[in-house]
């Protein structure tokens, strides 16, 4: 009877195995944004609380003296169709089986091409980030995906939609935003009121990217997470030649006046940051 059993045990292991090919993965959660009207960008009251946060977090007036959020576009009604977005940003996990079935390369920096951004990270910094043999580092592994490029969020995309049958692209600044903080125009994801424990920011630590999905109590009116703080998400609008816009705030900062859906700043295309990675939406 007993070797009856290990008999069948193994079949089914076999079974399991075979229904479960090399290679595959866990589709992201997505969550559904409705179409129709909502509040995009900011005002003055707005944009004065987030330097006043800055100002109380840092200790200086450098983001006002630098105009930060000068440039918002301002307080509207906008309109978009309906669409789904992934509720967190892309994990290191999910990224593994793109860098396995597709060859593409490891996110990495090498010293020469971080200095030349000119950050105020040393290279050191992103040593717990990099990858090693094609592998994320050992216990980060649902930790968002950084250290990489536009182009290399625009070629994860494309691999998905290849493995789905699906079109999947990165979110214009605007469905981004909309899915961020709903329809009412609220300045953080939760509401108006800043709450440092409801998303990851230099202000609670524990300065590093966590594990994705953690702060639910800043979850976006439809669910979304992560949208202020963890970490920066390129956007599929351009800011100017070679550069686009990335939204959200990140792990590095405080305050958190950059951590309001309506903010935002353009980055360098081929820019590979430890502050920057992706979602996207799904068709």
């Amino acid at each position: 009877m007993s070797f009856a059993y290990a008999v069948i045990a193994a079949l089914l292991v076999l079974v399991a195995s075979l229904a479960q090919p090399a290679g595959a993965f866990d589709l992201p959660q997505v969550v559904e944004i409705p179409a129709g009207a909502f509040v995009a960008g900011s005002d003055a009251a707005e944009r004065e609380a987030a330097y006043r946060l800055d100002e109380a977090a840092y200790g200086h007036r450098v983001t006002r003296e630098r105009g930060w959020y000068d440039d918002e576009a301002p307080r509207r009604t906008e309109r978009l169709p309906a669409f789904a977005i992934t509720r967190t940003p892309v994990t290191n996990r999910l990224y593994a089986a793109f860098v396995a079935g597709s060859g593409h390369a490891a996110p990495d920096v090498d010293r020469p091409a971080w200095v030349s951004y000119g950050l105020v990270h040393p290279y050191e910094s992103t040593r717990r980030h990099a990858w090693r043999h094609g592998a994320p580092p050992e216990g980060r592994e649902d930790h968002p995906v950084v250290l990489v490029s536009h182009a290399d969020a625009e070629a994860f995309a494309e691999w998905l939609s290849a493995e789905t049958g699906r079109r999947w692209r990165l979110p214009s600044a605007l469905e981004w935003e909309k899915a961020a903080r709903g329809t009412d125009g609220r300045r953080f994801p939760w509401g108006d009121v800043w709450d440092p424990r409801r998303l990851s920011s230099h202000d609670a630590g524990p300065f590093d990217t966590l594990p994705v999905g953690r702060f639910r109590a800043g979850a976006s009116p439809y669910g979304l997470l992560d949208a202020a703080g963890q970490v920066f998400e390129w956007t599929a609008t351009p800011a100017g030649p070679g550069r686009y816009l990335v939204k959200g705030g990140s792990w590095d900062d405080r305050g958190c006046g950059v951590c309001r859906p309506a903010a935002g700043h353009g980055r360098p295309a081929g820019l590979k940051h430890i502050l920057i990675g992706f979602r996207l939406v799904v068709e």
